[in-house]
């Protein structure tokens, strides 16, 4: 490995939340066992109030553990919501017109799928960081791409932001995506559908972060 820093995990909530409360308290609890740097409120058939519903009862506990709060797609969301930043795919708008509504400080991550030409925009026009994916299967949502272990290699050689991959991530598959040069790895079945349980996938992703580092 190279002397980049340790690879960390990047939480996406799950496409629904039935119960604030219960969620909030396991959310606690994997941020606490694990090495959580964000948490990306992604919750795309939610009216808007129910977004930021979800995001009054989980960012300020989130926030106050030390992990970025961004919401999926909509950046005019994510200054209502009092998050840390937003999450566009490649027809939320631009970055230009996400800054306007994050403003300088905010984080802006872009999805580029298995392009490296998507990514290399997203870099050129500000973006905070790229994810790259899907890599494995994924339940979660129709992945448009499949992607290879390669373009992280090659993000790592040529370019200073973080690179993220997602897509069907799980503690049994993610090891070869940190050794390919993964800054972060972003899931949400891998832990919420985890089998032995969320906490449990969280301290899984943990030891496999600290014995690939």
């Amino acid at each position: 490995m190279s002397d980049r820093p340790k690879t960390r995990l990047y939480l996406i909530t799950p496409p629904k939340i039935e119960d604030l409360d219960l969620f909030a308290k396991s959310l606690r609890e994997v941020i606490e066992v694990g090495d959580v740097a964000c948490l990306q409120l992604r919750l795309k058939e939610a009216a808007d109030a129910e977004v930021l519903a979800a995001a009054a009862a989980i960012f300020p506990m989130a926030q106050d553990l030390g992990v970025a709060c961004l919401v999926n797609d909509r950046a005019d969301l994510a200054k209502l919501a009092g998050a840390d930043g937003v999450h566009i795919g490649q027809s939320d708008g631009t970055v230009a017109q996400a800054r306007k509504q994050v403003g300088k400080d905010g984080v802006i991550g872009v999805t580029c799928h298995d392009s490296r030409h998507f990514a290399m925009e997203a870099a050129e026009a500000g973006a905070d960081y790229v994810a790259f994916g899907a890599f494995f299967d994924t339940a979660t949502k129709v992945a448009p791409a499949r992607a290879n272990l390669d373009i992280l290699s090659w993000w790592q050689e040529i370019m200073e932001i973080p690179c993220v991959a997602i897509g069907g991530i799980t503690p049994d598959n993610g090891a070869d995506l940190v050794k390919a040069g993964a800054d972060f790895l972003a899931v949400s079945a891998g832990v919420w559908s985890w089998p032995a349980g969320p906490v449990a996938a969280s301290a899984a992703f943990n030891e496999m972060f600290e014995t690939c580092a």
